[in-house]
């Protein structure tokens, strides 16, 4: 566990680019932002389709971005954190490697995340590709006495015809004083109107995880 943090900034930087949609490494443009709002339900492995019904667990989010300027983004972040409770903050994203196809961006959050004081900082490698992209976001959540939380999510992006996106995630982390996780996020982003898209999509804990979860979600551009 103590090497984690390590591990998570070496595959960030070996390996990937854009989280969603314009996000992660790459900047808003002046002027520009980025909304969505997130609704995910969890299960038990064991029964998932018997048990769809009721959800034993249940996770709103929303999230907002917004470009200050070329190189200055500010953000919002609402809904819950690594470790599962509330969450509430604002961050302010960064260039460090602006140009070409591999971008690396730097952010700040302040806020409160189980009512606790809580700095973010955070660091995102991206490259561009042809048809798509890849993105590696590293989050640390510092709280105090309450300890530290490290998130690391790795992310290959694809776009489709008739403006289709599928979406391939590992996401995983570490909550202070509990064994690390990792769990597969797949999902595809269909086009409903011109600046409106829906993501469905699904997870499956790998290690340290043992849900089974779907995702539904609105996007939009403004």
């Amino acid at each position: 566990m103590r090497h984690l943090p390590l591990l998570a900034l070496t595959c960030t930087l070996l390996g990937s680019g854009p989280g969603t949609l314009c996000a992660g490494a790459w900047l808003q443009p002046e002027g520009q932002g980025f909304a969505s709002t997130t609704t995910r339900l969890g299960w038990a492995q064991q029964e998932p389709v018997q048990n769809f019904p009721s959800p034993e667990m249940r996770y709103d989010t929303l999230y907002l971005e917004y470009g200050l300027h070329r190189r200055l983004t500010f953000g919002t972040d609402l809904g819950r954190s690594i470790s599962g409770g509330g969450k509430a903050v604002a961050f302010l994203r960064v260039p460090l490697r602006g140009k070409g196809p591999m971008r690396v961006a730097a952010e700040l959050a302040l806020g409160r995340i189980e009512g606790v004081a809580t700095l973010r900082p955070g660091l995102s490698v991206g490259l561009g590709l042809e048809n798509g992209w890849l993105n590696a976001d590293l989050l640390a959540e510092m709280r105090g006495a309450e300890g530290t939380d490290y998130k690391l999510d790795l992310t290959y992006g694809l776009r489709l015809p008739r403006k289709l996106r599928l979406i391939l995630q590992v996401q995983s982390g570490v909550q202070q004083g509990d064994v690390p996780f990792a769990r597969f996020a797949p999902s595809v982003v269909v086009p409903l109107r011109r600046r409106l898209q829906a993501e469905i999509g699904g997870s499956w804990g790998l290690t340290g995880d043992k849900s089974a979860g779907l995702l539904l979600g609105l996007w939009t551009e403004f």
